[in-house]
């Protein structure tokens, strides 16, 4: 059981770097490309190009996974079964989406973001993270538990 660990986190870490690279490449940590795809008067359709190309590529391998009885490191497939929309997901996607437009970061990029060395890297992961655990603590004040 320890062996299938260790492949699990080298598994998701050579994902995780696969999917950084392809960020770094497609210069999606860039948070211009992502504010000016918002942008209606100045519209780059580069973030488009690789929502697609995303999402192309998932739909080809999920045709070909979702065929296997078992994933390839776990012992069952692990699928959402709710689909019901709640009050902490409303609210959560439109402060993700206020600070993706606003900074121009998500946290995928953001992360990657932080090698570059740039300040506003720093600043928005930090916030991120200060958002996070703010949420973490406030949640069941706010009544936002699932």
């Amino acid at each position: 059981m320890k062996l299938l660990t260790v492949n699990q986190n080298i598994i998701s870490f050579l994902v995780g770097f696969l999917f950084s690279v392809g960020l770094a490449i497609s210069g999606m940590t860039q948070p211009e490309k992502v504010i000016n795809f918002l942008d209606f008067f100045h519209w780059d359709p580069s973030l488009l190009f690789v929502m697609v190309g995303a999402i192309s590529i998932h739909s080809i391998s999920y045709f070909f996974i979702k065929k296997r009885k078992t994933p390839v490191l776990e012992s069952k497939w692990h699928i959402p079964t709710r689909y019901d929309i709640t009050p902490r997901l409303i609210i959560g996607s439109a402060i993700f989406g206020i600070g993706w437009g606003l900074g121009g970061f998500c946290p995928g990029p953001a992360t990657m973001s932080l090698f570059s060395g740039e300040s506003r890297s720093l600043y928005f992961f930090v916030a991120m993270i200060a958002g996070m655990l703010l949420f973490r603590v406030s949640e069941k004040y706010l009544n936002l538990k699932d």
